[in-house]
């Protein structure tokens, strides 16, 4: 539960009185999440949910079997058996029939067993299965404007609905494509190692016949291997990469727009918090996770969260320290506040907030006047007034920290006023929900049970 709820907080590796995480007290007042529904089914690490609709999400893991759960009550719908191996990728699929006039929920899974399933998310039936993977399907991705879908792993694959192969590439690496992002003009971005390959899809529109996927550019740009892949909108996607690098690429003619190898460093950004200054150890600079709004670019760097906006090009907010351990997972909620879940077991809410600026200090007259350098220190002080005036700054406090899981927290999904689910090593998943509004639907359900019984006198 929530850590006043379970009674007293974490104690990381015996090591809480020299963690400099950032924490808070008792009294969460902008936490909402004050009770928890826990929903056991796995028998392993769960790595994977994914939302199906408003009310329903998909769960999935190292133990081979998908999960589906009712977002709102926690009724566990449906049990999914096909795999023989854990989950490497999931991804939903909606499908329209224009002759029944009706769309169909489905959801994509491949496995360490070489497999891929299509599932009817309604009936729990198993669709199709395909099995003629030469290595693991690493990642996902559903182009729904084409009706296709991708798999990527040694060569990438564009399928269709009824699995029917349309074309693939030729065999690229041992190690494979961990991630795909759709581009605009039929293109998708592979992260490949240290590579990113484009690839555009030439589409038939009358049968399979005619599909062909070619590649386009090679970006080399990255000095480590490619980590985290995201589309910003359809001009913009962003990389990351394990050695800290975040650039910023055009999506259209895929040229690089920004980037920061050191964005965390506090001698070229001196305006964020002063103290930042990440180590060099992979683990403290690979970049786990990229979400955006559009505006800005969030990422999971290490152990910390760093706000990258785009227009200016820089970082404008960041926690260095947001968790004890890696941060896995990060999303930005439509209010302002952003979520964060760890290796450490805590899922946190963070609000971005505007600082307050001081006023500049005035430059000192005398000796300095006497020498002429007065009044070339008071314009300068001056410029450097109106640049800070004009520049906003912010920071990210927290509002919020949850503790129920016992193992690091795999990631997380956000359903607005049915609260949040998240899932972890510890085979578990947990619904937070908004205490207040819980409570308000019981009173409700129970004067209208009292009212039906004649127990109540509903006045108007």
């Amino acid at each position: 539960m929530l850590r006043w709820l379970i009674g007293g907080g974490r104690e990381p590796q015996g090591l809480a009185e020299k963690s400099s995480v950032q924490t808070i007290g008792e009294e969460q007042i902008q936490n909402p999440y004050t009770e928890l529904l826990v929903l056991k089914g796995h028998q392993d690490i769960v790595r994977f949910l994914v939302q199906i609709d408003d009310f329903r999400f998909a769960s999935a893991g190292d133990d081979g079997i998908i999960f589906l759960w009712n977002a709102q009550t926690g009724e566990k719908l449906c049990e999914l058996h096909g795999h023989t191996h854990k989950i490497t990728a999931i991804a939903p699929f909606s499908s329209s029939d224009v002759t029944e006039e009706k769309i169909t929920d489905l959801i994509i899974t491949a496995s360490a067993d070489r497999t891929v399933i299509v599932w009817d998310c309604s009936s729990g039936r198993q669709v199709q299965k395909v099995s003629c993977f030469h290595s693991t399907v690493k990642c996902l991705a559903v182009l729904q404007r084409l009706n296709v879908w991708l798999s990527g792993g040694s060569d990438l694959c564009v399928w269709n609905r009824k699995l029917d192969l349309l074309c693939k590439t030729n065999h690229l690496t041992d190690a494979g494509i961990s991630a795909l992002v759709e581009l605009p003009k039929n293109c998708v971005a592979a992260a490949v190692g240290k590579e990113l390959i484009i690839f555009r899809l030439s589409a038939s529109y009358n049968g399979s016949e005619g599909w062909n996927v070619l590649e386009v550019k090679r970006l080399v740009d990255h000095q480590d291997n490619i980590s985290s892949l995201v589309s910003v909108n359809d001009l913009t996607f962003v990389t990351g990469s394990h050695v800290g690098e975040l650039i910023v690429w055009d999506a259209l003619d895929w040229t690089k727009q920004a980037s920061e190898c050191n964005f965390w460093d506090s001698s070229v950004h001196p305006d964020v918090q002063p103290e930042i200054k990440l180590s060099q150890s992979p683990n403290e600079t690979s970049v786990q996770h990229l979400t955006s709004d559009e505006e800005c670019v969030f990422a999971a760097v290490g152990k910390g969260i760093y706000v990258y906006n785009l227009q200016m090009k820089r970082v404008i907010a960041c926690q260095r320290t947001a968790h004890d351990s890696s941060v896995l997972h990060i999303e930005k909620l439509p209010n302002r506040q952003l979520i964060s879940c760890s290796e450490d077991g805590s899922v946190r809410i963070w609000e971005l907030r505007e600082k307050q600026q001081l006023p500049a200090e005035p430059v000192p007259t005398g000796f300095f006047n006497m020498w002429g350098f007065g009044r070339a220190n008071k314009q300068a002080n001056q410029a450097a007034k109106k640049m800070l005036e004009n520049t906003p700054m912010y920071f990210l406090e927290l509002v919020g920290d949850l503790i129920g899981h016992s193992s690091a927290v795999q990631m997380f999904l956000y359903f607005g006023e049915l609260g949040l689910a998240t899932c972890s090593a510890d085979h578990l998943i947990i619904l937070w929900k908004d205490g207040e509004r819980e409570s308000s639907l019981r009173s409700l359900a129970l004067f209208k049970k009292l009212a039906q019984n004649g127990d109540l006198q509903l006045k108007l």
